[in-house]
């Protein structure tokens, strides 16, 4: 949060506000990467939550994973006793895919996606979008209790809280702008493949 004293100005607001916005389009940077539109991606499958050594660990924690080709990712879990724990994992998940295990590695070839797989991974899309836009909205909410806590304590004029305001809803629009256009962008992506 920001200490909003009588000499804060719209760019001190700007400064504090940044990195709080910023942590919210990471995110969704982050689930949309998750996302698959034509190509494999290790993203895809390294943050799958797995069941071993008696708690829940990722697979990422669990061995490297790589995408040799456009439709195939492979694990090579550093121990191999938690292959069948990283194919159990990957059947439970919403994937949609059945791994192939050899003992050594774990092959995921991903199939074409059909249109009907396409519509299910645009609405899921929406639904990361629409989870980034109401952080923003939280993080424009918090900000804005606090202009207006100091505006009644009578720390800031009015006019100074108005021009933070709007200063305020000026960032939170360009970062809803931002997380519309990078989820369009990979809207785009998926239906083009």
């Amino acid at each position: 949060m920001i200490d909003i004293t009588p000499d804060i100005s719209p760019k001190n607001l700007e400064l504090a506000l940044k990195p709080e916005m910023d942590k919210a389009i990471d995110h969704l940077n982050r689930e949309l990467a998750k996302v698959r539109t034509g190509r494999a991606h290790s993203s895809m499958v390294e943050d799958l939550p797995i069941e071993c050594y008696g708690s829940i660990m990722r697979v990422k924690e669990l061995g490297i994973v790589t995408a040799p080709e456009a439709a195939m990712l492979v694990i090579q879990p550093w121990d191999k006793s938690v292959i069948k724990d990283l194919e159990k994992g990957i059947m439970a998940s919403d994937l949609g895919v059945t791994p192939i295990n050899d003992g050594n590695l774990i092959r995921i070839q991903l199939p074409q996606i059909s249109q009907a797989r396409r519509e299910e991974l645009c609405k899921i899309l929406g639904k990361r979008l629409e989870e980034c836009r109401t952080a923003i909205r939280n993080i424009r909410k918090d900000f804005q209790n606090e202009v207006r806590n100091a505006e009644k304590k009578r720390v800031i004029s009015e006019d100074v809280a108005k021009k933070l305001l709007e200063t305020l809803q000026d960032i939170t629009d360009k970062y809803i702008t931002k997380a519309e256009e990078t989820s369009n962008k990979k809207e785009s992506e998926l239906k083009s493949h």
